[in-house]
């Protein structure tokens, strides 16, 4: 009498050895074969990307992205804030009388607190978040790198956040010596900015969060439209028009993309052993992998610009790498901004 043979399905094998499953379908037994991850990718390649805009009434701006099971929607919101309410701010007088500004743009935004993102990873999106926590540290992460990198690609303009009240000049004949203090009382003066809100919150999440809230937030800053906003000197305060409203001036389209190391090895050190690189990994990838890398390009204006590389963990990716995974990142943003419009 022959022994039963002990046999599991596909799914409890994945649940049961997570990584000898993904080793098994990255390395077929035939080498006629392509290696296919367990969602039925190949390795490089990315899930569809939907793009909804406008889906919040009562925000300035908002969009609605979904990437596979991972879906974010972002909304943002423009607050007036008068420069008296500034703490240590700092008077300039390099601003022209159209707006336009030069010199100081990126420090404002920093120094001023004008762009507050926010990510909340809601409860049930994942079985990982439970309720009635404190934000968690991936929230928190995700919410750091989203600023730092609105900062360091300089994607709002800053003279589109600025609210400018103009003098009227005073009737009555006057003394050539009062000229120049005529002038100089009606040059238009800095009275408030616009801060910008923009809250993040995943509906659902599975894995690489942080390609789709970036995408979420770039498609929510170019649907902005900000009410005509002027200062009023009687009751000092801004007035607002909703019948004026203008877009945002949003300098290119950088746009992210990530891929996740997966070692032969579980346990391995270093380079040791085989390597793939997964492009947008999902929960179950993120989790066996211990190196991620970030690459950050924009191509609206019809070359490659690399805006931002960021690598965390692991000693495999190196200049070889990365400098191939480009030519990756390319393709991913020509998809994204292709839904995006």
């Amino acid at each position: 009498m022959e022994a039963p043979t002990l046999s599991f399905s596909r799914p409890l094998f994945a649940k049961l050895s997570p990584h000898p499953y993904l080793l098994r379908n990255l390395s077929p037994a035939s080498p006629a074969d392509s290696p296919c991850r367990t969602n039925g990718r190949a390795p490089h390649e990315a899930r569809p990307v939907h793009i909804h805009t406008g889906s919040l009434s009562h925000a300035h701006g908002s969009a609605l992205v979904r990437t596979g099971d991972t879906t974010v929607i972002c909304g943002v919101r423009g607050e007036a804030l008068p420069v008296t309410s500034i703490p240590q701010y700092r008077p300039k007088t390099v601003f022209d009388a159209d707006n336009s500004g030069t010199g100081i743009g990126r420090g404002e935004l920093k120094d001023y607190d004008l762009l507050v993102p926010n990510i909340e990873l809601a409860t049930g999106c994942a079985p990982q978040f439970l309720p009635g926590v404190p934000p968690t540290a991936l929230a928190q992460t995700l919410s750091t790198r989203v600023y730092s990198l609105l900062l360091a690609a300089r994607v709002v303009d800053p003279a589109n956040l600025r609210i400018w009240y103009t003098p009227p000049k005073e009737g009555g004949d006057a003394m050539d010596a009062d000229e120049e203090d005529e002038e100089e009382s009606t040059k238009p003066q800095l009275m408030a900015y616009w801060v910008l809100y923009i809250d993040l919150l995943f509906i659902s999440f599975d894995g690489n969060p942080f390609d789709a809230a970036w995408t979420a937030v770039m498609a929510a800053l170019r649907n902005i439209k900000l009410p005509q906003a002027r200062w009023d000197p009687d009751r000092e305060t801004v007035v607002c028009s909703r019948a004026n409203a203008a877009p945002l001036n949003i300098r290119g389209l950088p746009l992210a993309c990530s891929a996740a190391v997966f070692l032969e090895k579980e346990h391995a050190e270093g380079g040791e052993g085989r390597h793939w690189m997964l492009l947008d990994p999902d929960r179950l990838e993120e989790s066996l992998c211990r190196e991620v890398v970030t690459v950050v390009v924009d191509c609206s204006s019809g070359e490659t610009r690399l805006r931002s590389i960021e690598k965390q963990g692991g000693t495999v990716v190196g200049r070889e790498l990365v400098r191939g995974f480009a030519g990756v990142a390319e393709g991913r943003w020509k998809e994204v901004s292709k839904a995006m419009g």
